[in-house]
């Protein structure tokens, strides 16, 4: 469930049946999936079934996979620098089509604004500066983890704290693409390093999991 997103059930006495309305941030679940979900229970059937039956609802209806852009080219990136004992930066993007690349001490390499957003454009000369790295991720696994992008942006991030010194820092961040403004939005999933910090999402421990492992896998220079 994400935040701002309340669900209840409220149990109506209609001529002698219990009829139960599923409702979300105070409005029918019905306006939001285009469903009329009315359901009428005899007295006699437990409330414990209802329960069941409302729980399995809210697991798998109004589940909708997050929809990618055609123009959106990349969907997640791991940033790496490190200003100890030299300049080094270093990194992978995936892109919408699940190629991993990477790119290490990249020249004239455009970096995102405070808010994390930067043009198509730039992603595009960013792009033509990596290498790919031979790994891709399957259309069903980045499928997965691409419909956690919406939660984690509407999400907060926990404050700046220092942790360590000359560790650098790590940047696992995931984006969404504005076709109007061709420009990319993006979200901090995690900081580690010198200083972390943390997107609040429930799934975002997960992505960031992920994203390590694919940093792993990748071959070292």
């Amino acid at each position: 469930m994400t935040p701002g997103n309340l669900f209840h059930a409220i149990l109506l006495n209609n001529n002698n049946n219990f009829v139960v309305r599923l409702f979300r941030n105070n409005a029918r679940w019905s306006d939001f999936c285009g469903l009329d979900i009315n359901w009428l229970f005899m007295k006699s059937i437990p409330v414990k079934i209802i329960l069941i039956s409302l729980l399995v609802l809210f697991i798998t209806g109004c589940k909708k996979n997050y929809v990618i852009s055609e123009k959106q080219q990349i969907l997640f990136q791991l940033d790496y620098i490190n200003y100890a004992w030299g300049y080094h930066h270093s990194g992978y993007i995936i892109d919408n089509f699940g190629n991993v690349m990477t790119y290490n001490n990249p020249e004239n390499w455009i970096f995102p604004d405070k808010d994390f957003g930067i043009s198509a454009n730039q992603v595009s000369e960013n792009l033509s500066k990596c290498r790919q790295s031979g790994k891709k991720i399957s259309k069903e696994e980045l499928q997965k983890y691409t419909n956690y992008i919406k939660n984690i942006a509407s999400s907060k991030v926990t404050a700046l704290k220092n942790v360590a010194a000359d560790a650098g820092s790590s940047e696992f961040i995931c984006y969404q693409f504005s076709e109007s403004s061709l420009t990319y939005k993006g979200s901090l999933i995690k900081m580690e390093g010198d200083f972390t910090r943390e997107n609040l999402n429930f799934h975002s421990k997960k992505v960031a999991a992920w994203m390590k492992e694919i940093n792993f896998s990748l071959p070292k220079n």
